[in-house]
């Protein structure tokens, strides 16, 4: 017969059902596989180690605003140290609901305020940058009290409104709080982004600061989770379009 023209396209090579080299698809399930158990794994830890919070007053600013998302690791009371801000609940300040206050003298601790409008614990000033910008550590000055063994002294960043172990000072138990009261150390405000909470030095004359907890590696593992998990998704649609661009119509030919 006469000669017959044909277009057809050069084979992949691979076969038109695979997508992509055999190493590549063991690779990209790897990576899915991999970015799972990070992503969930990241989840879970962060579930069990800390808990969300809600601030509801402006006691804590400019650390905390009222409203914001903190995210708090749930901590043994007798971990906790001079400068921490600490979740905890005492019925003689608020029935049935948590507090949020910053730590600023434990049991055998003497605080005073204020020497040159600073508060002192031991004998010494306490820088204390988290303050708004040009406050003094209190309005007004309140007598030195002595820490008891196992218990705390809490103030708001914000003193000027903030009811806290200087409003119960008349109390039986002179404003200070049972270690065992504090069920979590706030980390960081999750919302809005402010990050991290910054480290009290104003405190390391005294002693040791608390370590930040493992947020920041939780979060690592999310994030190169996720990473994993979309990076070996895009492989086989990657891949695809890679192969359709590669393919190129060979000339009509007589048969």
């Amino acid at each position: 017969m006469g000669g017959e023209s044909t277009t057809h396209t050069a084979p992949s090579g691979t076969g038109a059902a695979q997508i992509g080299s055999p190493l590549g698809q063991r690779l990209s399930g790897v990576a899915v596989a991999l970015g799972l158990v990070l992503f969930l794994g990241g989840f879970a830890w962060g579930a069990v180690v800390y808990r969300p919070y809600t601030v509801p007053t402006s006691s804590m600013t400019p650390t905390i605003d009222a409203g914001d998302r903190v995210l708090a690791e749930r901590v043994d009371g007798g971990e906790i140290r001079r400068g921490d801000v600490v979740v905890f609940r005492d019925k003689t300040w608020v029935t049935n609901a948590d507090v949020v206050k910053r730590v600023v003298a434990v049991g055998g601790d003497t605080v005073a305020c204020c020497s040159d409008g600073k508060l002192a614990v031991n004998g010494e000033q306490i820088e204390e940058p988290y303050l708004p910008k040009g406050d003094f550590a209190e309005m007004s000055d309140f007598p030195t009290v002595k820490v008891p063994e196992g218990r705390l002294f809490l103030l708001g960043d914000e003193r000027h409104g903030s009811l806290d172990s200087t409003a119960h000072l008349t109390d039986a138990a002179r404003g200070t709080v049972a270690r065992s009261a504090v069920s979590a150390r706030v980390d960081a405000v999750a919302w809005p982004m402010k990050g991290m909470l910054k480290p009290p030095t104003g405190f390391e004359a005294l002693g040791a600061l608390s370590q930040p907890g493992p947020l920041r590696l939780v979060v690592v593992l999310i994030v190169v989770g996720a990473a994993l998990v979309l990076g070996g998704a895009a492989y086989g649609p990657v891949a695809k379009r890679l192969g359709r661009s590669r393919t190129r119509p060979e000339p009509a030919g007589v048969h």
